[in-house]
């Protein structure tokens, strides 16, 4: 006899899923499940369309990380185009690219995950929203509305828009940064800079009031994948990818993403639209592995920066290998705030910026492309293979979201092993749950999504169907 808890749907994410946990006739968990309950079929919907429309095309993929779409798929379409994209473009997608960087980092700390990180994960779940977060801490909510503006006004300043930009072109970017609207963006800077340090300054001393989270959320071995540059640096844009184990020995090193297929395999399950891609040498599920925030300072040398390469020393003395827990993807989407807003900097101050040279023009010339690049929320890959005629016949996606897949589910069995104990749905234990999907801020839908004001209905049902208990969060 097995019963069944049915979290539907998942609060304070992007997108709609579900959570099902299965318990024995005891009331132990005997397993634990993450659906994601919608079906986007891009991968079809882009079979016959010119590859030169897949950039601005897989914007709609995403309301809130288009650009990290527009820049991967771009990156593919150089490859078809057979050039090698000016300088002065790479570094304006770079500026692009930490723009939503801050924006998306913001929005998933201070809005999605801020109620619990400052009111408490057992806080009353009536007040536990952004307006109970903005009533009892309204600087660190001004501060998190400023610090997604500023995000977005680097988006909207280089592109004339804050959502689905259409700016990132095969061949480069379609037009160049002016003068003024550099100046503009530098003035911006230090504000960024007071915002986040003062929210990394709160944020590290708030660590001791999640223990049990710390502990509890996704905190197990795994391997762990990230971008990094030639000198083994933090990378968003460019650079090769490295694989560690769970004690931080390299595993693979400087591999070209572009031959992706040679080590990651894609599985799917029939509980969930959202593919599981593992670590093709160890199969599927043992090939689980860990991308995002947390992933990338654990692999990378530093970040090459000095701001952040200062908060990175503190983050990887937190263990004695690799930061396993996942409840510190918190933590390291502030440092990558930081790395952004000095990376940003920087190529302001680069005379290069402004350079009108932007865009490399010519013809499909091959008929193959990848593209890679770091999203907010982990890799992210775009595969295209086009015919004489430039027409998409096959393209393949690996969201950042689908690498943590696997990690997700073992991370929801975790929690409802630790916090369910009975037959009666406990408020704390669903909102634990929701707050380790929120951890890795998966965008399930990638254009919508569930804040505070809706509640998340919760059943406890029988192996015979007989609902035993329901609770509203």
């Amino acid at each position: 006899m097995t019963q069944t808890i049915q979290i539907k749907p998942i609060t304070r994410i992007e997108g709609h899923g579900k959570i099902t946990i299965t318990l024995d006739e005891t009331g132990a968990v005997l397993d634990a499940k993450l659906h994601v309950t919608q079906f986007r079929g891009f991968e079809k919907f882009c079979e016959g369309r010119p590859f030169y429309e897949m950039p601005s095309l897989v914007e709609r993929i995403c309301g809130i990380c288009p650009v990290s779409h527009s820049i991967a798929s771009a990156k593919a379409c150089d490859t078809i185009l057979g050039v090698r994209i000016p300088k002065p473009a790479k570094k304006l997608r770079r500026l692009l690219n930490c723009g939503e960087f801050i924006q998306s980092h913001a929005l998933s700390f201070f809005h999605l995950s801020g109620p619990d990180l400052a009111l408490g994960f057992n806080s009353d779940p009536s007040a536990r929203n952004v307006f109970g977060l903005a009533k009892a801490h309204p600087s660190l909510a001004m501060d998190g509305i400023q610090l997604r503006k500023i995000g977005q006004q680097i988006i909207e300043s280089c592109t004339g828009k804050r959502i689905h930009p259409a700016w990132v072109v095969p061949g480069g970017v379609n037009q160049p940064l002016s003068e003024a609207t550099r100046d503009f963006l530098l003035s911006l800077v230090p504000e960024g800079y007071a915002i986040i340090r003062r929210t990394l300054d709160w944020f590290k001393g708030s660590l001791e009031n999640y223990r049990e989270e710390i502990r509890t959320f996704a905190n197990f071995p795994t391997l762990f994948t990230g971008l990094i540059n030639s000198e083994g640096n933090l990378e968003h844009v460019e650079g090769k990818l490295r694989f560690i184990d769970s004690k931080g020995a390299i595993i693979l090193d400087h591999l070209d993403p572009v031959n992706y297929q040679e080590y990651l395999s894609e599985h799917t399950e029939d509980f969930s639209y959202l593919k599981s891609p593992y670590f093709k040498s160890l199969g599927y599920p043992d090939g689980i592995y860990k991308s995002g925030p947390a992933a990338r300072l654990n692999v990378c040398n530093g970040c090459g920066t000095p701001q952040a390469d200062q908060e990175w020393a503190e983050f990887t003395g937190l263990e004695r290998g690799p930061v396993l827990s996942s409840f510190y993807n918190h933590y390291a989407r502030l440092i990558e705030i930081l790395y952004s807003i000095e990376i940003f900097e920087r190529l302001l101050n680069d005379p290069e910026i402004l350079s009108p040279h932007v865009r490399a023009f010519a013809r499909n010339n091959e008929f193959e492309g990848v593209g890679v690049v770091e999203a907010p929320r982990g890799l992210l890959i775009h595969h295209y293979r086009v015919n004489e005629e430039g027409l998409i016949t096959w393209a393949n996606m690996i969201v950042a979201t689908g690498n943590n897949n696997l990690a997700m589910n073992r991370g929801i069995l975790q929690v409802a092993r630790r916090f369910i104990k009975s037959d009666k749905i406990t408020e704390d234990a669903l909102n634990r749950m929701e707050g380790l999907v929120r951890a890795f801020d998966p965008c399930l839908s990638c254009s919508t999504h569930v804040i505070g004001g809706s509640s998340v209905r919760a059943e406890l049902v029988s192996y015979d169907g007989t609902i035993l208990d329901t609770t509203l969060s």
